[in-house]
């Protein structure tokens, strides 16, 4: 355990610097200023200031270099201390309650090592820091309280995060393994219809050899739609589950999730154009999003009375809104659900977008738009 923890990487993507940590680091030197200008005492002022500096500069670096700012922020403050002890009689400034933050950082941003060797530093600097101002013991315990809190703190968030992260790409490889499936049955279902043709070709190929040509041409395309559709999601991972060999449901399936109402939440649904001609895979997608996105509607839409479902076809595209008629401010918790990140997900694979959220003229609306032919992302 104590290896995996030393072993842990760095978050990805740490955040850059903003206009906030500006104005935190200018706001705690300004602090130090105002409060030397303030003292009557002023023989260590340049000292006093420039241990504030340190500390204040060192929080621009403490999510991309953190165990860096904790060691030139706890180590300028430590010999500040020691210094104290042992020459100067001197009080620190306000400004270095910086230092509170940094623990925070080292164990949200950083490695393993990092975050052991940075508490290591920590934990020498606070029986120093306490020498050198006495306090008492409460005084000594709350101390050692508000910098282990922070640190435990970054943990806690740190781990939140990355089980968020864990739990969002459990549903895009739940999301690629349903369209493998996809894939797995249209090519399956396609290349037993060539067999049997094929099979029906070399029958008739001495008695009918004219038959037997068209058999081959039918092959031919049979085979060119397959090896398309194929192509268009060959890099969708699957895992070693058994694929269902029923047939998929498609976007002329919408049709079935209409009705009348009642005790259940009614559900209107209008299909336009050519969606015949949909490729299986961008079918099937769009029934499995008019189908989740009525499921979150009959279990979250608050006062909502019935749900429309429209599918329009064009020449190159296949729109799909769902709408309800709740009360937009108690659906909006679902935007961030793992249901609307899969639909988002499942789009995103076949080319398309999705966007969900409150309707301008009220309740909750869904609206997707794919490509009739599927194009992996």
């Amino acid at each position: 355990m104590l290896a995996g923890i030393w072993a842990e990487p760095r978050p990805a993507r740490p955040p850059v610097r903003v206009w906030r940590d500006w104005a935190l680091s200018s706001a705690l030197v300004a602090i130090s200023l105002v409060e030397v200008l303030l003292r009557d005492d002023r023989a260590w002022a340049p000292l006093l200031v420039g241990v504030s500096v340190v500390v204040a500069a060192c929080l621009l670096w403490r999510r991309t270099r953190p165990l860096a700012a904790v060691t030139v922020a706890f180590g300028a403050v430590l010999a500040f201390d020691i210094a104290r002890i042992a020459v100067i009689d001197a009080t620190g400034l306000l400004g270095i309650a910086g230092l509170l933050v940094l623990p925070y950082a080292l164990l949200r941003w950083g490695a393993g090592r990092e975050a052991a060797l940075g508490l290591g530093i920590i934990l020498i600097w606070l029986p120093v820091t306490l020498i050198a101002e006495p306090t008492s013991p409460a005084e000594k315990v709350a101390g050692y309280g508000f910098f282990l809190f922070s640190a435990a703190l970054g943990a806690a968030v740190r781990y939140r995060t990355k089980s968020h992260h864990r739990d969002i790409e459990q549903v895009r490889l739940h999301q690629r393994n349903e369209l493998a499936r996809e894939l797995h049955d249209t090519v399956g279902h396609r290349v037993l219809a060539i067999a049997v043709q094929a099979q029906a070709g070399r029958a008739l190929s001495a008695a009918d050899p004219k038959r037997a040509l068209a058999t081959l041409v039918t092959i031919e395309e049979e085979a060119s739609r397959t090896l398309k559709e194929m192509r268009a999601l060959v890099g969708v991972l699957r895992d070693g589950t058994d694929a269902d060999l029923a047939p998929r449901r498609g976007v002329v399936d919408v049709e079935r999730l209409a009705r009348p109402g009642g005790e259940v939440l009614g559900v209107r649904v209008q299909v336009c154009g050519d969606v015949e001609a949909v490729e299986p895979a961008v079918g099937t997608a769009l029934y499995l999003i008019a189908a989740e996105a009525v499921t979150n509607a009959t279990r979250h839409a608050s006062g909502a009375t019935h749900v429309t479902v429209d599918v329009t076809a064009s020449r190159s595209q296949v729109h799909l809104r769902v709408r309800d008629d709740g009360e937009a401010s108690t659906t909006s918790s679902l935007h961030g659900g793992y249901g609307l990140r899969g639909m988002a997900e499942r789009a995103s694979l076949l080319g398309g977008t999705l966007r969900a959220g409150p309707d301008p003229d009220g309740g909750w609306s869904v609206d997707a738009s794919l490509p009739r032919t599927a194009r992996a992302s």
